[in-house]
């Protein structure tokens, strides 16, 4: 596997398995009134997706023969916190950790064994 491109999968992990760890054990409610928990996992959401732009940016062979990663969504939510901070739903947030993480995770580890 090309060197940036492991590099840009790495962080994507690793970010991935941080809002995991910093949720754990949390419900729902315990989430969205903890401000410090979700600022940590955004900044993690906003690694991410940034992460998969230059995926989608620079490696789009990998990103097409991937497609069924959502790679676009990474970089869209990336681009809503990013430029409408103050109107980010926590709710979508919580979501995307609770549902979309562990998925992700499992994924991209399965896609850096084969690669």
């Amino acid at each position: 596997m090309e060197d940036r491109l492991a590099v840009y999968l790495g962080h994507i992990v690793d970010a991935a398995r941080d809002a995991l760890i910093y949720t754990e054990g949390m419900t729902k409610e315990d989430f969205q009134s903890d401000r410090r928990t979700q600022q940590a996992i955004i900044l993690n959401l906003l690694i991410i997706g940034e992460s998969a732009t230059k995926l989608i940016q620079n490696h789009s062979g990998f990103v097409e023969k991937h497609r069924h990663i959502a790679w676009q969504s990474m970089r869209g939510m990336r681009n809503r916190i990013a430029h409408g901070y103050f109107d980010i739903n926590i709710e979508i947030v919580w979501e995307t950790v609770i549902s979309e993480l562990p998925k992700l995770i499992r994924e991209l580890e399965a896609i850096q064994k084969q690669d």
